[in-house]
């Protein structure tokens, strides 16, 4: 049987040898197309090239491209462990032609590959084209040998592409397989089309002409290929099966959920482990290309697809039999295995992908039942064919984080529907009444001031890329959330202008302070600058001399120094961001930051604690671009453009229709260092950043990892001021400061020493009738010997080998020593071996424990321990262990 993985192998070799570049699969989250949600085809990395806004070195491609068709037009994941074919990650296998052969030569190479290369029988392929693609039917008849029943004409946009309603377009040729009369079903263009029997195997897209508004308007000058062949499919027909679940990949993933549930992989459990590993597929990749899970966005997808997966391992059972354990994580060393050598981003992301598995499945866990208990209670005397109230549904999605498609899913088996509309109407509800809920709390009237504000002035315009100061007309004034006209001496004023040279707080970086100067003697200092709407900067100001009023033309300009430090610390970020992903994966993706003059930090997705040596490499890496000392670049562009050209962006983030683009460093080949869209303010070379420290790492949430760094002046200080610690230190130590480490651990050695010789001594003196010893010597107490002392200052974790010397002392009875320190006492009791079947220890030390005012305290019935906070009755617990042994009957 040829595997997956050598059919993958097979189909980029045989392209590879035809002078194609092979190119690896691009992620998930698309670099080229903001419009997508997630990579769904094959071309879609080369969009633009195909669109001519980008050129590659190369005229002909192939490659092996992940994609996800799970959220919007392409969501395949209801249908998902159901049938046979459906998936919600899978891989595309394609050619390309950028203007370099068209269609023959690709018609040659599909018919070689799979006839002569894999030898699928040529008696069970059937084409279709285009209706009226007479040139592409008569290749098929030339080449392949094809006769006319089996070039099917098809008139419908299934058999014609377009790449949106503008732009190249042109007709397909799809190639079928046979599985065989077995299978129900007819061929491409039949009643029965809809059958399993014919399936499409491979793609062919012939990209010859140009489109406005849907119609063709002319031919392209050089026409493309774009083809396309789902992996599973074609792994399905070499290995001679029918379903992509019975094919190597799936199989063994299938077995690895059967074996770790402990339950059949066929039958009415079949489903479930289908869609476990379809699931874990798509999750996997898609942690291992950055996506967490959120409540937005992709993170969304993800989420509803792994709890999906979840709900099913919990109808398996999946945490039985292992302590509750989560089954979804332990599935990942199989996918690794599986698919880890052609994807190595597996490998590397393989610590990410099982700690977001573990703990989404644990948090789902603590509501699935409570769910599922509101599911049964719900459907409880529903019948086939019957409908669960919307309102149930958005309850369920609200209250116990059930997607909705995760209730449709739970009620299929039932054969039960689900109210779209009644959830989306109780989902419109929700949201209005938070609306109502903000506009009561008081919240809203601040909105509403700043909403009133904008709509009369409009946004204010921001000058400080170019310029440090400006001029700027007073459009508004607001103190103590009302407008005002105008503001004295000595009061707080939030001055909104046209436009400023300010920074206003976003992406993580603080506001500019400064000054703001006008006619009158008017002098304002800037405190901070904050963003209201997105578009009206506010300068939270202080009015030191003279007064401003709205309609005033004031100077403004930012404080130079406290800019100065913003920038070196806020280029420091995009240079850690990218030694971080260097060093620790592509995981690595930012979720948050603080850029102010004094520090920055930086928070990261990461699943566990990075290593000294880690954070060593990530701080020698930034400080290496700094010494570089490389210029730093920002380009406004469209956010595709952007994006095209690698530019890195923070999904949740929103950008306009123009962004910004910092260019920063270079790699030993020259290629840029980091790409990232961001609105901040930077330095424009990077020796201006100095040099960068990390001071320290830390917890944030689970899954996120905060970094803690010093730039400039403010590491120069701390190195500065460490440096002369370990001078004072060196001094104190009368060493050098190089042999301060050395000298520290002599003196922890010698003063452990010193720590046991006088524990020793205490002991002694303690025992030996010296100070503090109340009862030097043994006695008799009801023919039972007996030794009780007080140990002033003495510690209690000497007191068992005080006991036991005792003990030894005694010969045969009891021994009770309480040692006191700061108010609070500790006793211990021992009895030797011959006494153990008339006494107890834990009987004796009770006595004295609750003398002492505590409780509890245990050991063995030859040796006991506790304590209480009463060091004052240290005496009354010696004799009440006294008391005790009174009252022990003696035999006759």
């Amino acid at each position: 049987m040829t595997s997956t993985n050598d059919i993958r192998r097979s189909f980029l070799d045989y392209f590879g040898g035809s002078g194609h570049r092979i190119v690896p699969s691009a992620p998930l989250v698309p670099q080229n197309d903001p419009t997508l949600m997630f990579v769904n085809a094959g071309m879609v990395p080369f969009k633009n090239v195909f669109t001519g806004l980008e050129t590659r070195p190369y005229s002909t491609a192939t490659s092996s491209q992940k994609c996800v068709r799970a959220g919007g037009k392409h969501n395949d994941l209801d249908n998902v462990g159901y049938t046979a074919r459906h998936h919600t990650f899978f891989e595309m296998l394609g050619n390309f032609s950028f203007g370099d052969y068209f269609k023959e030569q690709a018609i040659t190479h599909a018919w070689t590959l799979l006839t002569r290369e894999w030898g699928l029988p040529a008696d069970r392929l059937t084409v279709t084209v285009y209706h009226t693609d007479d040139q592409a039917a008569d290749l098929w008849k030339k080449i392949a040998g094809l006769p006319d029943q089996r070039i099917i004409r098809i008139a419908t946009k299934d058999n014609f592409w377009a790449m949106g309603s503008d732009g190249p377009c042109g007709p397909c040729s799809e190639i079928f397989y046979d599985h065989g009369d077995h299978i129900p079903g007819g061929p491409p263009g039949s009643p029965d089309e809809d059958g399993d029997r014919f399936v499409e195997i491979w793609n062919l897209v012939f990209m010859q002409h140009v489109q406005e508004a849907d119609a063709i308007i002319g031919d392209l000058p050089r026409p493309s290929i774009d083809t396309g062949m789902g992996l599973e499919r074609v792994a399905a027909v070499m290995q001679g099966v029918h379903d992509n679940y019975d094919t190597d990949t799936f199989k063994a993933l299938i077995a690895a959920s059967g074996a770790l549930t402990h339950t059949a992989t066929t039958g009415e459990t079949q489903a479930s482990h289908r869609v476990i590993a379809d699931h874990l597929r798509c999750s996997g990749f898609l942690v291992a290309d950055g996506v967490l899970p959120a409540n937005e966005g992709r993170g969304y997808v993800l989420r509803r697809i792994m709890r999906r997966a979840m709900r099913h391992a919990h109808l398996l059972g999946g945490a039985k039999g292992n302590g509750g354990e989560p089954l979804m994580h332990r599935l990942v060393p199989a996918l690794v295995s599986e698919m880890g050598a052609a994807y190595p981003e597996l490998v590397r992301a393989q610590p990410l992908i099982e700690a977001t598995l573990r703990q989404e499945e644990t948090r789902f866990r603590q509501t699935l039942d409570k769910g599922l208990k509101l599911l049964d209670e719900a459907t409880a005397g529903m019948r086939a064919g019957d409908t669960l109230p919307g309102e149930t549904a958005f309850r369920l999605y609200d209250t116990f984080g059930f997607p909705y498609d995760l209730t449709e899913d739970a009620l299929r088996a039932q054969d039960l529907g689900v109210d779209r509309a009644g959830f989306d109407a109780a989902m419109a509800e929700q949201k209005r009444a938070a609306r109502a809920a903000w506009k009561g709390s008081g919240a809203k009237a601040s909105d509403e001031l700043w909403f009133d504000i904008a709509e009369e002035v409009g946004a204010t315009e921001f000058t400080g890329y170019a310029s440090d100061v400006g001029e700027g007309v007073v459009l508004a004034l607001v103190r103590d959330g009302a407008r005002v006209d105008q503001a004295a001496a000595g009061e707080q004023v939030d001055v909104i202008v046209n436009q400023s040279p300010f920074y206003a707080e976003s992406g993580g970086q603080v506001g500019d302070a400064g000054s703001i100067a006008g006619d009158g003697g008017l002098a304002a200092t800037v405190t901070d600058t904050s963003k209201q709407l997105g578009k009206l900067w506010v300068h939270h100001a202080r009015v030191d001399a003279g007064a401003i009023k709205v309609g005033d033309t004031v100077k403004l300009a930012i404080d130079l120094t406290r800019r100065a430090a913003i920038r070196a610390n806020h280029s420091a970020t995009h240079l850690l961001h990218e030694a971080l992903r260097q060093k620790l994966g592509t995981h690595v993706v930012q979720k948050g930051s603080l850029v102010a003059p004094e520090r920055l930090r930086f928070d990261v997705s990461h699943p566990s604690a990075m290593s000294a040596a880690e954070l060593a490499e990530a701080e020698a890496a930034v400080n290496a671009q700094i010494r570089a000392n490389g210029t730093v670049e920002t380009r406004l562009m469209t956010p595709d453009d952007a994006i095209a050209m690698g530019a890195m962006a923070l999904f949740g983030e929103k950008y306009g229709d123009e962004v910004r683009v910092v260019s920063m460093g270079s790699d030993d080949a020259g290629a840029t260092y980091s790409i990232e869209l961001c609105g901040g303010t930077h330095v424009r070379a990077l020796g201006d950043i100095g040099v960068f420290k990390i001071i320290g790492e830390s917890a944030v949430s689970s899954g996120v990892r905060r970094v803690e760094a010093l730039t400039g002046e403010a590491a120069r200080a701390y190195l500065n001021a460490r440096d002369e610690k370990l001078r004072e230190a060196a001094a104190t130590l009368k060493t050098t400061p190089d042999d301060v480490p050395a000298r520290v651990a002599t003196l922890m050695e010698e003063r452990r020493r010193l720590e046991r010789e006088l524990a020793e001594a205490k002991k002694a003196l303690a025992l030996g009738g010296g100070a503090g010893a109340d009862t030097p010597g043994p006695e008799s107490v009801n023919g039972i010997g007996f030794v009780g002392q007080v140990l002033d200052g003495f510690e209690a974790k000497g007191l068992r080998g005080a006991v036991d010397d005792a003990k030894a002392r005694v010969g045969s009875g009891v021994a009770v020593m309480v040692a006191v320190n700061e108010g609070r006492a500790s006793v211990a009791v021992g009895v030797t071996d011959d006494l153990l079947g008339a006494l107890n220890a834990v009987d004796l030390l009770r006595r004295a424990v609750a003398e002492l005012g505590g409780q509890g305290g245990g050991g063995r019935p030859d040796m006991a321990q506790g304590g209480g906070p009463d060091g004052s009755k240290a005496a009354g617990a010696v004799a009440a262990v006294r008391a005790a042994l009174e009252q022990v009957s003696q035999p006759a």
